[in-house]
């Protein structure tokens, strides 16, 4: 469906459109049409456990990373049998622990660098946090591994609970590393006091670094006493979503929202993002926490869903398979279970359409391949924990005109 909108905080006046699913004779696809073109989904490879993130090699090959410690490689569609040796061990494997994010060096062609996101546990295992380590990745006479892994980054983001580590990296065009970190599910009745508000935690921030894990010297927060010099944003909750735009360089995340409230943020430096005194969620009981959705000196989201559809994995499009999609905004739904595309006009969503809702299920990762091609992470349900890598095509012959 389709929803025009009037501005990010107008998401009531919406024209809804169908979304008609057509079956295809080809295994393992189906062709999908939505208001502009038709395109089908295809397995790329399955039998993977929580796939989390997706990355490419040079080779072509591709990087899984899964929930509970393992960094796979996918080669000509084949999921090979050994897992990357030399990664750390995780702070738990359900929930949203273990490991989240991979990432290339900008410059992984000559250096091999691979960054990982993960939960990090403390000595007895009680606590965990988010970290990144990097690594050279080298291709042994069997499988791949990782040599000289250090850590390069423990955020100040403890918690004994499994709850809200985000953990999305990207690197932006000047060859900074940003790397999300979650709330870890602190309440939102602590409003003003609440650890996103407090820059002396990482806690609901973005955070910027060097490929090295050294902070930048033109970070807003470095020289402040009450604040951590790595913060470039706060003011978030989990943020599962974070992209650059392949035109503007422009850093974009996605959160998630207590039943109602996700967001899509253009990241400013030194920008308050509100939460939790300013949203769109509630309580998951159903009682209100803040009545505002806006206050001055605080960023508002480009666009908000409401209610939620935990949003999860951020692309922005650049492609040539989908030319009529290009600069549109792709953002992964896990309750939701849908793809949501956002259309800009410079800065400003006007129109959000749904896809796919409720036919591949739980969506945790969207990325932009080498081919142009549009692939989904899927998340594993309780029917189904081991899932797959789909990904999606323009159907041979469409060449109908945008509107």
């Amino acid at each position: 469906m389709i929803r025009n909108l009037f501005s990010p905080r107008t998401l009531s006046c919406c024209l809804v459109l169908g979304l008609a699913v057509l079956a295809h004779p080809q295994p393992q696809a189906q062709v999908h049409e939505s208001a502009r073109h038709d395109f089908r989904v295809v397995t790329v490879v399955a039998g993977l456990d929580h796939p989390w993130s997706i990355a490419w090699l040079p080779t072509g090959e591709m990087l899984v990373a899964e929930r509970p410690g393992r960094l796979r490689v996918v080669r000509d569609g084949v999921l090979a049998s050994a897992a990357v040796a030399g990664l750390p061990e995780v702070y738990r494997r359900e929930g949203q622990g273990g490991f989240m994010d991979v990432a290339l060096h900008p410059d992984f062609g000559t250096n091999h660098l691979l960054y990982l996101s993960y939960g990090k546990p403390n000595e007895d295992g009680s606590q965990g946090t988010t970290t990144v380590v990097r690594g050279r990745l080298e291709r042994g006479s069997v499988a791949y591994r990782i040599d000289d892994l250090e850590e390069i980054f423990e955020s100040n983001a403890w918690g004994d609970n499994n709850n809200h580590f985000a953990g999305r990296m990207v690197f932006d065009p000047d060859g900074y590393l940003f790397l999300a970190v979650g709330d870890r599910m602190a309440s939102p009745d602590l409003m003003a006091d609440h650890p996103a508000q407090d820059l002396t935690n990482h806690m609901g921030t973005i955070v910027r670094l060097h490929d090295d894990g050294s902070t930048p010297v033109d970070n807003p927060f470095v020289g402040r006493a009450d604040a951590l010099p790595e913060i470039w944003t706060y003011g978030h909750r989990n943020q599962q979503g974070l992209a650059v735009h392949p035109v503007t360089g422009e850093v974009w995340s996605n959160e998630h929202g207590p039943r109602g409230g996700d967001e899509l943020n253009l990241i400013v430096s030194g920008g308050n993002y509100g939460w939790p005194v300013v949203s769109y969620g509630i309580h998951y009981d159903g009682t209100i926490f803040t009545t505002e959705t806006e206050r001055r000196g605080m960023e508002s989201p480009q666009f908000a869903w409401v209610p939620s559809i935990a949003a999860s994995g951020l692309m922005i499009y650049s492609g040539e398979q989908f030319p009529w999609w290009k600069g549109s905004a792709f953002v992964g739904g896990l309750a939701g279970q849908q793809l949501a595309r956002i259309s800009f006009e410079g800065h400003r969503a006007v129109s959000e359409e749904t896809l796919l809702e409720g036919v591949l299920g739980r969506i945790r990762d969207v990325r932009q391949g080498p081919d142009g091609g549009i692939y989904l992470a899927l998340e594993g349900t309780d029917d189904e924990p081991l899932t797959r890598i789909v990904r999606l095509e323009p159907v041979a012959g469409d060449v109908r005109t945008p509107r």
